[in-house]
């Protein structure tokens, strides 16, 4: 099977690492990642002027746009072979609930299922240090399962716990609400120009069990499958 592997944090970082380590072996692997780290970028794509591509060696490519960039060039550029499945991941922490929306990782993946392409993101859950091989080796010894849950004009979230509770299970999951306390600190410069940093804490005082976040947090993975279309809800408001 013909793999492409991207994700948000970069094409050096540990977590694409171990998915290219552990898939290599049986797949054909190909990796196109941001050049730099993208977190929390969302679908943003780039728009202006020219994309830099630069092959960073045997089937590997660093691009300088976003996650979704990077999927876009990937599959409609002529430098890659046909793709059978699109994989965003090991994402340096979890993607659980409304994280999906700001997710330069879900990005990646709903990217690929707009394009008709199977597609899947995987993350790991807190705390650091992060250890990936685990998880990794999770997703190459169930490629196939995994790869067969993918829907058209769906991707596949994969969220892995820190800590795991074995023999390690997948339960399918709704989305979580993640409750966050959130605040923006603001300060003035000696020039007199505002700054603010956003801030706040997750509040994990409601969790359902049945949710993501619920699963993850009991030493499971959570597998849930998401639209890539945007879903509108029945205008009932009559003619206006």
């Amino acid at each position: 099977m013909r793999i492409l592997l991207t994700n948000d944090d970069g094409i050096d970082a540990a977590g694409l690492a171990a998915l290219e380590s552990a898939l290599s072996p049986t797949h054909e692997v190909w990796v196109c990642a941001p050049d730099s780290e993208r977190s929390g970028t969302s679908h943003a794509v780039h728009l202006q002027g020219p994309l830099r591509v630069h092959k960073e060696g045997p089937r590997r490519f660093a691009c300088s746009g976003t996650p979704a960039d990077c999927v876009f060039v990937a599959l409609r550029g002529d430098f890659i072979p046909s793709i059978d499945v699109v994989l965003s991941g090991i994402n340096h922490g979890p993607n659980l609930g409304t994280d999906t929306v700001y997710s330069g990782t879900c990005a990646a993946a709903r990217q690929a299922a707009l394009a008709g392409r199977k597609a899947l993101a995987v993350s790991l859950n807190y705390p650091r240090p992060f250890a990936f091989e685990p998880g990794a080796a999770w997703v190459a010894s169930r490629w196939e399962a995994l790869v067969a849950a993918c829907a058209p004009g769906h991707f596949v979230n994969i969220n892995l716990p820190a800590a795991p509770v074995y023999p390690l299970i997948a339960v399918g999951a709704k989305l979580s609400v993640r409750r966050y306390f959130d605040k923006v600190v603001p300060f003035t410069d000696p020039q007199g120009e505002l700054y603010c940093f956003v801030d706040g804490l997750l509040l994990d005082d409601e969790i359902p069990q049945d949710s993501d976040w619920g699963v993850v947090l009991r030493g499971q993975v959570a597998l849930s499958l998401l639209p890539a279309q945007p879903v509108a809800a029945l205008w009932s408001g009559g003619a206006l």
